[in-house]
Order: structure tokens, then sequence, then C-alpha cells
């Protein structure tokens, strides 16, 4: 079966399925995926050099805002 993210197995009952890369220098950028739905990729063109940050709600699961910093 196919789980949330690409993740080797389910999450429990009221956990919240995420998964981040990191990527590789600048051949693989990274992702962050959460609940099956990617946040930041190369692809959504919203990733940048150093940090990548997704603020998510912890409760509801709700994207409130990205950014990346470079350090």
């Amino acid at each position: 079966p196919r789980h949330k993210c690409g993740n080797q197995k389910s999450c429990p009952q009221n956990y919240f399925a995420f998964k981040i890369i990191s990527g590789a220098a600048n051949v693989v950028g990274p992702s962050i995926c959460f609940e099956d739905l990617v946040l930041m990729s190369s692809v959504k063109n919203n990733i940048g050099r150093g940090l990548n940050i997704a603020l998510v709600n912890g409760t509801t699961g709700q994207l409130l805002k990205t950014d990346a910093f470079d350090l």
C-alpha cells in the first residue's frame, strides 16, 4: 500500500505524516512534504539556499508560511 509522503509506514491516528529531504548540493534540491502535500520543492520554485522552513499549525495542519534563510 502507498503511504502519505512516500513514507515506509502509516502514521498513527491523530498524527501528521511528513517527510523532509535535505537535498544534495546543487544537484537535487530540498523538499518538504506534509500530509501528502508538497509544501516546498524546486518544482514549486519556493526553496532557497540555506535553511528552508515551512510553518504549519500543529492542531489543524494548515500551512501558515514558508521561507528560506541564506546562512
